[in-house]
């Protein structure tokens, strides 16, 4: 029966390989998909599993159906307690909401809740004769290991126990021997499961030795592994479409040959290349640059890590680069999938992290949220009293900032003087007096206090020029000196903008501080 199905399988994905080759440029999906992410709780979401969950979610919003969370937590030694909560805040958080998963669905999305499952299925791959038990013992496995290393070949199990009978097994198990289930892999040269089509990296071929050993699928203790897991709960949840890292291109071949001993047709695959550092090295959990918590830490906002996730290996078919979540959805595509490997840029993301934050404090549903985080965080920043300071002027200080802000958390280093009298004896304020002669310093402030005394009818930039008119002195030195009394600094925000956001009654005091510093000295 297995050879029969061998032959029909090897015609049956010959045809598919042919007609899938042939269609490459027709990749997008026709009809409603079903796409997982299908991340591992040993730690914290990495910017990788990010860029997977985000682009299986704009497939399924792009074309329709259902994107699912399922947890695989097979290996339990490996488990980080919380990681799995920490994940589905993670996505909720970017704003990525799944159909199915933990706590919403008809079923069960932790794989330690589905081991019946997986040990059913084992059992009819045996029943197949698709799977055998191997009581190897973990020294013999070892000591294989290492002989075929030592000859310089690959590592592979020798199928010392895929010919027991079944007398001999059954000898074994009344024994109470430990064993696991290993699935019986196609032949070298069966091409059925080797040769197949990936929507990024197009024609694979496989056939040889390579990605057909005899994998374990249940282990000694009764659990799956990831390979009859994967290929049980994708055929079971009806999965379509399976978009994963690149790191498990070479296992597909026995994840389609999984599919074929089952009778299953497989789904379309998509493998995205790794995410590189700007060394050339693979990111990894343990880069700064790796963990999504980090990033959330240091202040970006979600709608500009999604932004900037979503240019880690697809291509929109504009020049565009700046993307809300809903653009993502309406433009996403699985033609712009690269196959070449992208570098993480901490520059690049600072740069739309900017664009997103000007976009939200323009929008009235975002902005006040916003505008109260960066009240908490001036506060803490400058030892103030969050009752004391007034979010009219954080939101003020907000838009004074500019294009110059790349967090709110940075909103006091960046204008300090919005929340208090400047500092005037420091090494910035001093480069910015020494821009002016020093015989003309009190006299320009003396004619800035003498026209402030009077309402300024003008704009600021004709109340400055009068002054300078007046004190016969150029425009350049009563802006400098301006800048001095206001700020404490050579550089910052254009002085037009500077004199609307600060109250006249706050100018005037600060010139007069201006002067007595100068005076004193």
């Amino acid at each position: 029966m297995l050879q029969r199905l061998r032959v029909c399988s090897r015609q049956t994905a010959s045809r598919a390989f042919s007609q899938q080759a042939g269609a490459a440029a027709n990749i997008e999906p026709t009809a409603p998909v079903r796409v997982r992410f299908a991340p591992s709780p040993t730690g914290m979401l990495h910017l990788g599993g990010l860029r997977t969950a985000l682009f299986n979610y704009l497939l399924a919003r792009r074309y329709g159906g259902e994107f699912i969370l399922r947890i695989e937590d097979t290996d339990q030694a490996r488990l980080v307690p919380g990681a799995a909560e920490g994940i589905v805040q993670t996505l909720e958080w970017a704003g990525l909401n799944f159909d199915e998963g933990p706590g919403k669905g008809p079923d069960k999305y932790f794989q330690s809740q589905r081991s019946d499952i997986y040990r059913k299925h084992a059992q009819e791959l045996l029943d197949r004769g698709a799977a055998y038990r191997c009581f190897c013992s973990t020294s013999r496995l070892e000591a294989l290991r290492t002989e075929q290393t030592a000859q310089g070949r690959a590592p592979a199990y020798d199928r010392h126990c895929a010919h027991l009978s079944s007398r001999q097994i059954d000898e074994k198990l009344r024994a109470g021997e430990r064993h696991t289930v290993r699935m019986r892999a196609p032949s070298a040269e069966d091409s059925d499961s080797g040769r197949f089509y990936d929507i990024v990296h197009r024609a694979m071929d496989f056939r040889g030795p390579a990605g057909f050993d005899d994998a374990v699928l249940l282990k000694s203790d009764g659990q799956p592994t990831y390979h009859l897991a994967n290929v049980v709960d994708d055929h079971l949840m009806r999965i379509t479409h399976v978009l994963r890292g690149e790191e498990w291109l070479m296992s597909t071949p026995k994840h389609r040959a999984l599919f074929t001993a089952f009778g299953w047709p497989a789904p379309q695959y998509a493998h995205l290349p790794l995410l590189m550092n700007p060394d050339g090295s693979k990111l990894s959990k343990r880069n700064d640059d790796g963990p999504v918590q980090r990033y959330i830490a240091d202040g970006y906002l979600p709608e500009s890590l999604v932004n900037y996730t979503a240019l880690l290996g697809w291509h929109p078919d504009t020049p565009q680069e700046l993307f809300t979540l809903r653009q993502l959805e309406q433009s996403f595509s699985l033609a712009g999938l690269s196959r070449s490997k992208s570098v993480v840029s901490r520059e690049r993301l600072d740069w739309l992290n900017r664009q997103h934050l000007r976009a939200a404090l323009a929008d009235p549903d975002k902005s006040a949220g916003l505008i109260q985080q960066a009240r908490a965080e001036v506060a803490a920043a400058s030892g103030l009293e969050t009752a004391s300071v007034r979010p009219e002027t954080v939101a003020t200080a907000l838009h004074l900032a500019g294009d110059r802000l790349t967090f709110t958390k940075d909103l006091y280093n960046a204008v300090p003087f919005m929340f208090g009298d400047p500092a005037l004896d420091t090494t910035a304020a001093e480069q910015a007096l020494i821009l002016v002669p020093h015989e003309l310093h009190i006299s320009i402030l003396n004619a800035l206090e003498h026209a402030l005394a009077s309402e300024v009818s003008e704009s600021w930039i004709g109340f400055a020029k009068s002054v300078a008119a007046a004190a016969q002195v150029p425009t350049k030195h009563v802006m400098m000196m301006l800048r001095f009394a206001l700020t404490g600094e050579r550089f910052g925000p254009k002085i037009p903008e500077l004199l609307d956001a600060l109250p006249v009654d706050s100018i005037k005091r600060r010139i007069q501080r201006a002067k007595t510093e100068i005076e004193s000295r």
